[in-house]
């Protein structure tokens, strides 16, 4: 193809040079913005310093570099250009190899690695398709939970346990991404159940404990007796409904794809953890959000002192690897910035599945409780934490030096949840690492302002800033725990009496653009004029809020704060009254009646 051709196929408009022939030098580009150039050469001492093709649009590049016929050799010269555009602008990038002979094509999304290349992509798209590759579009999202139902009712149909469900159906994805063979007559189950352990052995070859993860997963998952005495027809019909309803809209090298790969997970775990009303996994759009306020990026040292199946850590790797511009940067990342704990044996187990999906991260996931890894910890000195603690953990959770202070009668953590949050600020802070960390934790424990948890908010702000809360959907767990909860962003290690400006920014962040839908859980809509999801604009505006830290009617309060006030924002921001309607006086009525209803008040 010419260069002509491809510049119609990707979009004129978009394209941006500085020289002639439509080519675009960086050592001019980077003088233009007052910054140093220095080139990057290949063996030979050839200089890399103008890229043929380069296309701009909404925070995403796309480079294409043409060849009459390129190899191998090649890359390096393309991998030159992508390290000059993220120091230049650090823009999204999408880096190609292009021939003039032919119409083949070689692309990857990020860097150029191995593990970023688009094996599937054989030729040019338009701007906007390339764009998409970074967007969290709504495509085929209903239609992914929609099919994770249907394969709930064919395991239940097959005998599989809901507590194994979840893990079973990891396990199996990640061994069909990998080309698992099951279809061939001859193969036996337990083959097929051999093939897939092979397929584990050959993924976690890098990981920590990785014998110790294989285990487990050929233990809880493989050689579980339900799995054991699956029929091959019953195992073939499971892979097969996995391979044809999943997959085919699960592409893990796009954000999208990845989004909805870990989508898959939280909604199988919804449906799987209805008989614990406790779980709590978070949604994949309440991650996303909180990875963003902490500014999550490529020198981001991530910690989840509670990971559950590692939504956390996906969405914050995620978003590390594409602040990066070498394959080496990425794999820094995935070795020494992602670290997760979880206490339950099988969730660990699905955390370590979910990340393999993810191609990694899972090397640092260690099994067992937080409060047994302090060391492990402070070595790795974090400076990202998201987590969503326990709300109702047990005696045996807790450190006893904490149980033995609580009523004999108490079988369930007072504090609910916010003792993880202090432990957690407590252990890094006394080796003096600071950090940013955003927390799930049930409004209760916003609006305690007595007993255990008024005890902790204020030793909590002693040593630390409490910088934001955000009071969220109702039922934002829905079909999980049925808990109403509230964001908190801390800063640990600078005390709140000692920063120069202590307010305290509170969002109202109750409308998150999703609806409830039954048997799918809590769906995304779509704004009816623009056909866009309103949760895409919606986030735009919550995280804006933030940083502006305006108060806003009805929306938003700036407020100085102590451990004696309540952590949220119905209790400080101007209420919009002109918003109120008959049916909002009517569904408050309601809900007052069915509290009193359930209180056996009335």
């Amino acid at each position: 193809m010419i260069r002509a051709d491809m510049i119609s196929v990707v979009g004129r408009e978009y394209l941006k040079t500085n020289i002639e022939n439509d080519e675009f030098s960086y050592p001019k580009a980077f003088k233009e913005k007052h910054l140093d150039f220095e080139p990057i050469s290949n063996s030979q001492g050839r200089k890399f310093e103008k890229l043929d093709l380069r296309f701009v649009k909404d925070n995403v590049s796309v480079l294409i570099e043409t060849k009459t016929n390129f190899t191998k050799s090649d890359e390096e010269q393309l991998s030159a250009y992508v390290e000059y555009e993220k120091s230049l602008n650090n823009n999204k990038v999408i880096a190609i190899l292009a021939n003039t002979t032919d119409d083949k094509v070689k692309v990857w999304r990020g860097v150029v690695s191995d593990s970023d290349y688009l094996s599937e992509e054989i030729a040019l798209r338009s701007m906007d398709e390339y764009i998409d590759f970074y967007t969290s579009k709504v495509n085929n999202k209903e239609k992914v939970m929609q099919n994770t139902y249907k394969l709930n009712e064919l395991l239940h149909k097959h005998g599989i346990s809901e507590k194994l469900r979840s893990q079973f159906v990891g396990t199996c994805l990640l061994a069909l991404k990998n080309n698992v063979d099951y279809k061939t007559n001859t193969l036996s189950a337990a083959q097929i159940r051999t093939r897939i352990k092979e397929v584990l052995e050959t993924l976690l070859t890098d990981s920590m404990e990785k014998a110790e993860k294989l285990a487990l997963l050929n233990k809880n998952v493989l050689e579980s007796q339900d799995i054991r005495t699956l029929k091959i027809s019953d195992f073939r019909e499971i892979l097969k409904s996995i391979e044809e309803t999943i997959l085919p809209f699960i592409n893990d090298k796009s954000t999208s794809g990845q989004d909805l790969l870990n989508l898959f997970f939280v909604t199988f775990n919804k449906y799987v953890g209805k008989s614990d009303k406790n779980q709590a996994f978070t949604p994949d759009h309440i991650t996303d959000f909180m990875a963003k306020i902490l500014g999550v990026n490529k020198r981001s040292v991530i910690l989840d002192p509670c990971c559950g199946s590692g939504s956390f850590l996906v969405k914050a790797m995620t978003q590390a690897l594409d602040d990066c511009s070498t394959a080496s940067e990425q794999e820094k990342i995935k070795k020494e910035q992602i670290y997760g704990i979880e206490f339950d044996e099988n969730i660990y187990g699905l955390a370590t599945t979910n990340m393999l999906i993810h191609s990694d991260g899972n090397s640092n996931i260690r099994q067992g409780s937080c409060f047994d890894f302090k060391e492990f910890i402070q070595e790795k000195r974090p400076n990202v934490i998201l987590m969503n603690p326990p709300y109702n953990a047990q005696r045996k959770h807790m450190p006893e030096t904490y149980t033995k202070k609580w009523a004999k009668d108490k079988k369930e953590d007072p504090s609910k949840g916010l003792y993880f949050v202090k432990y957690i600020m407590d252990t890094l802070n006394e080796v003096n690492v600071s950090a940013t960390l955003a927390v799930l934790l049930p409004v209760a424990c916003a609006i305690g302002t007595s007993g255990e948890i008024a005890k902790l908010k204020k030793e909590i702000l002693e040593e630390n800033t409490l910088d934001a809360v955000f009071t969220l959907p109702n039922e934002v767990f829905y079909p999980g725990a049925s808990a109403s909860v509230c964001c908190m962003v801390f800063k640990v290690g600078k005390k709140h009496s000692d920063v120069s400006n202590p307010s305290t920014y509170f969002g109202y962040y109750k409308d998150d653009g999703f609806r409830k839908k039954k048997n799918l859980g809590r769906i995304e809509q779509l704004d009816t004029n623009t056909g866009k999801s309103k949760w895409i604009l919606i986030e735009e505006e919550w995280i804006e809020n933030y940083r502006n830290r305006q108060s806003i009617v009805g929306k938003s309060a700036i407020k100085n704060i102590t451990w004696k006030d309540e952590w949220i924002c119905e209790a400080h921001m101007e209420t919009d009254y002109s918003s109120l309607t008959m049916d909002d006086f009517e569904r408050t009525i309601r809900d007052y009646y069915s509290y009193l209803i359930k209180k056996g008040e009335i």
